[in-house]
């Protein structure tokens, strides 16, 4: 495939502005830190392949949103079929302690354990729920994910409840 003369820069400009939400939107959909990478560097090889096609039809945050969350969509079947739904025993004794913890470790295990409850949720929900936790509004998540605007914004209510409630749960465990 040639690259078009505008491929490389708007790759680079869309990475530059979006990396960390493509890097927050591995963590939410991959727990392993080997194939977190692995997903984040097939995200950046989409998005740049991506943009010889691009027409400017929708805005380019739209568009990176879109190819990285058909990435991870794609990357969470693929996971599902290859690899069992067990914790490997070299996982769990690197489960981070809730003793004695600074704030900031403190913070981390919270938003570690919100990735954990995300990962859980079913594709569209993990989709929906990122891209709101991104802080795109309705009208954008809808135009990502292809379901309305109404549709988005009662599942994200719903989400944010089941949220709350999931992990105030794993805090009293």
């Amino acid at each position: 495939m040639r690259p078009t003369p505008d491929q490389d820069a708007r790759y680079l400009e869309a990475a530059a502005a979006h990396g960390g939400a493509l890097q927050r939107l591995a963590s939410a959909t991959e727990a392993n830190a080997e194939r977190r990478r692995d997903l984040l560097q097939e995200m950046h090889v989409a998005l740049w392949r991506s943009f010889a096609s691009y027409d400017g039809r929708c805005s380019v945050r739209t568009w990176v949103y879109r190819v990285a969350h058909n990435v991870a969509a794609t990357h969470v079947d693929r996971e599902k079929r290859i690899r069992p739904p067990f914790v490997a025993l070299e996982e769990i004794e690197h489960l981070p302690s809730a003793q004695d913890v600074s704030a900031e470790l403190e913070e981390n295990e919270a938003v570690a354990r919100l990735n954990a409850i995300i990962r859980k949720l079913g594709p569209p929900d993990r989709q929906v729920i990122t891209l709101y936790l991104e802080g795109l509004d309705a009208a954008s998540i809808a135009e990502v994910t292809g379901l309305s605007a109404g549709a988005v914004a009662t599942r994200v209510s719903r989400l944010k409840g089941q949220l709350a409630r999931l992990f105030q749960e794993t805090a009293n465990v």
